[in-house]
């Protein structure tokens, strides 16, 4: 498959040696603000500017020497994004936080003021897209998610920066996606995404999914809740078919669950034998943080980071050992 040269240098500064990219996510806005206020006891706009990059910062700085890149957003991240690591690289969030509740389907939609030139030009190596996806929604719905992607995909195109899209399952009737009744279909809704996005015309260079299954249900995880929904068997094989699908490179999002969880989904995906090429990792590794800096501030933070912080992100860099290099699901020779 053809890569620009452009797009091939980038995904180098966003990979280690090895090919693999093992990078760290702080992309986070509303929820992180929201997080920070209910530690501190106050309402979510009195959560300020300041700490919301403050925080960023500290996480960057002190987690990015263990990472092969880090995401951030253009809001509150451009500070943090100078306090990187000299071996991480940089993507950028092109979307606004959140989606617009008043009307159906999670629309997404982009940052006023920013453009893919922009991002290229404040010195990131990626643009990065969240899209909340189903392929159950109403055919509408998804026609107009599908030209979004087709018109950023294009705009990466032109300014020759690779395009991550990350997507997420939802269900269209609001139910409990932490539930069982979501385990079951969230191997279809996963499968069936990756094979929407691996399609040429959107011009795509990876794909940031979910684990298919939610490891909380299956038999015999670490993380097993007593009820079950898959074997492991056959949690596996929705692991197998996953990548099966993929015509693009994919990565893992840890998706807010806890650091014990993530590392158990890794290792059935490597158990699975996928060719998933790493991880985009975010609350996995710091989530549990945020009580720290609301209650005792911005040093107490600094110390849990350098300490839990960094054995959580280690965690994880050791359960993508197996990760395979970006490169080889493109077919191209080592780079």
């Amino acid at each position: 498959m053809h890569l620009s040269e452009g797009k091939l240098n980038h995904l180098k500064k966003l990979s280690t040696e090895n090919g693999v990219i093992a990078a760290a996510a702080m992309d986070q806005r509303g929820s992180l603000q929201k997080a920070i206020a209910s530690g501190k006891g106050i309402d979510k706009g009195s959560v300020t500017p300041k700490m919301m990059s403050e925080f960023k910062t500290a996480v960057t700085r002190i987690l990015t020497p263990y990472a092969s890149a880090i995401l951030l957003d253009p809001e509150y991240g451009l500070e943090a994004s100078k306090a990187r690591s000299s071996n991480a690289g940089l993507l950028l969030a092109y979307e606004k936080t959140g989606y617009d509740a008043t009307h159906p389907g999670r629309l997404p939609d982009l940052l006023d003021h920013v453009s893919v030139r922009r991002i290229k030009d404040w010195g990131a190596d990626a643009v990065k897209i969240l899209l909340y996806y189903t392929p159950f929604d109403d055919a509408g719905i998804n026609g107009v998610k599908h030209a979004f992607i087709e018109r950023v995909g294009a705009e990466c195109l032109a300014y020759d920066i690779p395009f991550f899209l990350e997507f997420i399952g939802y269900d269209p009737k609001g139910g409990d996606e932490k539930g069982p009744g979501f385990a079951k279909v969230k191997p279809e809704i996963v499968i069936k995404s990756m094979e929407e996005f691996s399609k040429p015309q959107y011009h795509i260079d990876v794909l940031k999914v979910e684990v298919p299954v939610n490891s909380a249900y299956v038999e015999g995880s670490v993380v097993y809740k007593g009820q079950t929904v898959y074997t492991r068997q056959a949690a596996l094989d929705f692991f197998r078919r996953a990548a099966a699908v993929a015509a693009k490179p994919f990565i893992y999002l840890s998706a807010g669950v806890s650091n014990e969880q993530f590392v158990e989904s890794l290792n059935m995906a490597s158990e699975a034998g996928t060719d998933f090429s790493g991880v985009l990792c975010g609350r996995a590794t710091w989530k549990e943080g945020i009580p720290v800096y609301a209650k005792q501030g911005l040093k107490a933070l600094e110390d849990w980071l350098s300490d839990q912080g960094v054995k959580n992100i280690t965690a994880v860099n050791n359960a993508v050992r197996s990760a395979k290099p970006w490169y080889q699901k493109l077919g191209l020779a080592a780079v």
